[in-house]
């Protein structure tokens, strides 16, 4: 992962760690290990810092200033209007792909967001939202490729137990296709989620920059959970074509079996992935879903900018 900024010179003599729980361009909100919450600026145009990053900054007369950000384990990035990555936060240790009975639910979209957390380095968990309204046949599929699968309703507190428990240790982000409910369960999760932002918005002075940027909030229960609309709504950026089957866990064993090394698992001869397709060791919706990620890389490695 490359670096997001380099130290700049020698630390200050009170220099401290902590994390950024919002940016806002050349401010950020840094979060010290007592959980207090002060405003920063970035020392030095090189530093770029976004939600989730850990970093060396001191406070001074009036504020902070944040001098150094350490290594990204991951970025969440997404292609901006123009074609170019975006990175939308930093260090996620967990993926929510969030499903529904209503509206139908987009399996390709599901698929690429499940490939992209395991390409990041991140797990991932598959939470079938408005149970009340039914079950989700996608759910068992993804059970027997070996995904966490939690069934909750935003409007039942008992289920989102299960949910609470899930995201327990975890950075994590929500991410799912529009109308599946990924508010109403950050607003079950995180009581007065509102209220918090609102106090966040008169606190930083950012006023309407806190409805768009991506802000971490701690659990009841233990965990986080980065969330904004931006974030929510995370598109995964162009991936190198031989690494997506990498996105695919039930690839694994059987791409050993592939006569050629770099095989994509299209048309090769002796290709392993294709022959356990055939053998319905791998679920052909799963294949179509790998072939079309596969021609979308391909695509947008091939328009500009991307």
């Amino acid at each position: 992962m490359p670096d997001a900024g380099r130290r700049l010179r020698k630390p200050h003599p009170e220099s401290r760690t902590g994390r950024v729980v919002a940016s806002y361009g050349r401010r950020v909100l840094v979060e010290d290990e007592q959980r207090k919450r002060l405003n920063c600026q970035l020392k030095g145009r090189r530093l770029k810092a976004v939600c989730g990053d850990q970093v060396e900054w001191y406070p001074d007369s009036s504020n902070g200033v944040v001098t150094a950000i350490a290594a990204r384990r991951n970025e969440l990035r997404r292609p901006d209007s123009r074609g170019r990555v975006e990175i939308l936060a930093a260090n996620i240790s967990q993926l929510v792909v969030v499903i529904a009975p209503t509206p139908p639910v987009d399996e390709f979209l599901a698929d690429r967001y499940l490939a992209a957390a395991r390409l990041m380095g991140a797990d991932s968990l598959v939470v079938c939202n408005k149970s009340d309204l039914g079950s989700i046949d996608l759910a068992g599929e993804y059970r027997t490729v070996g995904y966490p699968v939690v069934s909750v309703s935003a409007t039942t507190s008992e289920s989102m137990e299960s949910l609470a428990t899930a995201l327990t240790g975890h950075t994590s982000v929500l991410v799912g296709q529009s109308g599946v409910g990924k508010s109403s369960l950050s607003n079950a999760l995180i009581p007065g989620l509102t209220v918090a932002t609102q106090k966040l918005s008169t606190g930083t002075g950012e006023g309407k920059h806190t409805t768009s940027t991506a802000i971490l909030h701690h659990l009841p229960d233990g965990g986080e959970i980065i969330d904004s609309p931006g974030v929510r709504d995370f598109a995964p950026p162009p991936t190198e074509l031989k690494r997506v089957d990498f996105g695919f866990p039930e690839f694994d064993q059987p791409m050993r079996e592939c006569r050629f090394n770099d095989c994509l698992h299209l048309k090769e001869p002796q290709c392993g992935v294709r022959a356990a397709v055939d053998r319905g060791e791998i679920s052909a919706r799963r294949y179509r879903s790998y072939r079309e990620l596969l021609h979308l890389m391909r695509k947008l490695k091939e328009t500009p900018g991307g």
